[in-house]
């Protein structure tokens, strides 16, 4: 009975990620596809003839390479920027007592209610006053640090005895050195989590590039692919094979950093339990 349990769970599991992964090998199989072949019924899996020119166009009729370095400079930047300030912001809320410190907290958790679309037309307004509109200024900046990342920082750190802290302090290390040295270290299963959420939110957004950049050659790739649908004909060959492109970045670092963040912090967990 036990085993036929587990076979039912691993097939039901099994089934689940063919159903999730399907869409993604049939934008593959369409990047490869003419637009008249991927509007033929029924539906093949396998193109009649592998159709390299969508990759070609996409490269010589948009400045794609442009969008994606952009892309790729932009994600790494604010992902850089927010690991760094909402550690620091973590560390301070969970390791040290100062005046205002829970309304602080609260207030912070307060603006996670807040729907994003509300501070679009002040932003808006705050980047037209620096000047900073059509620039990447306007797009690392408001992102360079969140409300999430400083909570999720400062519950992991909650759970680091603060008797390593007075022992490297006795020591004399330096607050800055207790952070870098003890509590970075110690913070990296959260840290990698933290990293891989934030670089994808990053590199899948749309709305604010959308908003505050006009020029081809400063778009990121989600807008950049929308050039591709206009009023009388939609590119879909070449909208795939970009699609299945700026996938890749995010597939690199759930490989090489999410695996091993999700690993670390499910037995530091264990350990704690």
């Amino acid at each position: 009975m036990k085993n036929l349990n587990k076979l039912i769970i691993f097939l039901s599991l099994t089934i689940g990620v063919l159903i999730t992964f399907l869409p993604f090998v049939y934008m593959i199989v369409c990047s490869f596809k003419t637009n008249a072949e991927i509007y033929t019924l029924p539906i093949s899996f396998i193109p009649k003839k592998f159709y390299l020119e969508n990759y070609h166009r996409l490269f010589t009729e948009i400045p794609f390479a442009r969008q994606y370095f952009n892309s790729t400079f932009i994600a790494s930047v604010q992902t850089v920027l927010n690991v760094f300030l909402a550690s620091l912001g973590g560390f301070g809320f969970a390791k040290y007592n100062f005046k205002l410190k829970n309304f602080l907290f609260i207030f912070l958790l307060v603006t996670m209610m807040i729907p994003s679309q509300v501070g679009l037309v002040p932003l808006f307004l705050m980047m037209n006053w620096f000047r900073w509109i059509d620039t990447y200024w306007a797009i690392i900046v408001p992102g360079a640090v969140s409300a999430f990342g400083i909570f999720f920082m400062r519950s992991s750190m909650m759970g680091i005895p603060d008797e390593i802290l007075d022992s490297a302090r006795i020591d004399g290390a330096s607050e800055f050195g207790i952070f870098s040295k003890i509590i970075l270290p110690m913070s990296t299963a959260s840290i990698g989590i933290l990293a891989i959420l934030t670089f994808t939110g990053s590199w899948n957004n749309f709305m604010w590039p959308l908003i505050v950049l006009s020029s081809d050659t400063k778009m990121t790739l989600p807008v950049g692919l929308t050039t591709l649908m206009n009023l009388y004909k939609i590119e879909y060959g070449m909208l795939m094979a970009g699609s299945f492109l700026s996938t890749v970045p995010i597939l690199i670092l759930l490989i090489l950093v999410g695996q091993k963040a999700f690993i670390r912090g499910i037995t530091v967990g264990a350990l704690k339990g």
